[in-house]
C-alpha cells in the first residue's frame, strides 16, 4: 500500500472520541485520534517498509508518527534520524514511547540515552530517560554498566522533585525499571523509591496517576518476576 493509501485508512480509523482523549493529553494538530491498537493492527500494512515508516514520522501526523515506531525496523535506523525523530517529538507519547522505544532498540541506544538525558528541551530529555529504561528491559543483566546504573539512581535520588514535568514522570519509571529488570539492584531501587515517595507531575485534564516506585517494585517481586526481560520494548 502507498503512503497516501495507509493515511487514508488511518483517517477512517480515527474518532471524534479518542481526538478528545489525546487532545487532553496534550496532542496537536494534525492527527485523526486512531486507538492504539488499531495502529499496531495497521503494521502488516507497513510490512516493515523502512522508507515508507520514515515518511510517517515526517508528516507530522501524531497517528501516523506512531504508526512509524511501530512498523520501523530499529536496526535500520541512523544515528542522524534518531536525532532528527527526538527533534521531532513535540510531546510525551511520541518522546517516551515511540522515539525510545525505536532508539532503545537501535544501535545507539546508550549513546543517545546518555545525551539526550542532559537535553535543556524537556522532551528530548524525556526520551533519554525512556530510552534508558527501555534499553534496560531488553538487555541481558552482563551487558549493563551496573556502576553507571547506579550512579543515575542517584542523580534520580537528588534531582527528581526539582525536575521538569514530563521528566520527573520518566525519572520515576526508570527506578521502576531497575528494579523490574535488573536482578542485582532491586533493593537499592527501592531504597531510592521510598526516598523519593510519591511523585507529583501534571497530567494534565486526564485520569492517568504516576505509579509509586516502590510499590510497582514489590508487586513485580511478589509475582517473581524481577530480571525477566522483554523481547520487545516497542509498544
Amino acid at each position: 500500500m502507498t503512503y497516501e493509501d495507509i493515511m487514508q485508512k488511518l483517517e477512517a480509523l480515527g474518532s471524534k472520541q479518542t481526538k478528545k482523549i489525546y487532545e487532553n493529553h496534550g496532542v496537536k494538530e494534525p492527527y485523526f485520534g486512531v486507538k492504539i491498537g488499531d495502529l499496531k493492527k495497521m503494521v502488516e500494512y507497513v510490512k516493515k517498509d523502512h522508507d515508507l515508516a520514515l515518511q510517517f514520522f515526517r508528516s507530522g501526523n501524531h497517528d501516523a508518527m506512531y504508526l512509524a515506531g511501530l512498523s520501523i525496523n530499529p536496526k535500520l535506523m541512523s544515528k542522524e534520524t534518531l536525532q532528527e525523530w527526538v527533534q521531532g517529538a513535540y510531546w510525551y507519547m511520541i518522546a517516551e514511547y515511540t522515539v525510545a522505544g525505536v532508539a532503545a532498540e537501535s544501535n545507539y541506544a546508550l549513546e543517545l540515552a546518555r545525551e539526550w538525558m542532559k537535553s535543556d528541551d524537556e522532551m528530548t530529555a524525556v526520551s533519554g530517560w525512556s530510552t534508558y529504561s527501555n534499553y534496560l528491559s531488553i538487555t541481558a543483566d552482563e551487558e549493563l554498566d551496573i556502576d553507571e546504573i547506579r550512579t543515575l539512581l542517584q542523580r534520580v535520588k537528588d534531582t527528581i522533585h526539582e525536575e521538569r514535568n514530563r521528566v520527573r514522570y520518566v525519572m520515576n519509571g526508570f527506578v521502576i525499571a531497575v528494579g523490574s529488570y535488573v536482578s542485582e539492584l532491586p533493593e537499592e531501587a527501592k531504597q531510592v523509591a521510598e526516598h523519593i515517595g510519591k511523585v507529583h507531575v501534571d497530567v494534565g485534564n486526564t485520569a492517568c496517576k504516576v505509579p509509586v516506585a516502590k510499590d510497582y517494585i514489590k508487586k513485580i517481586e511478589a509475582k517473581d518476576r524481577v530480571g525477566m526481560k522483554r523481547k520487545t520494548c516497542i509498544c
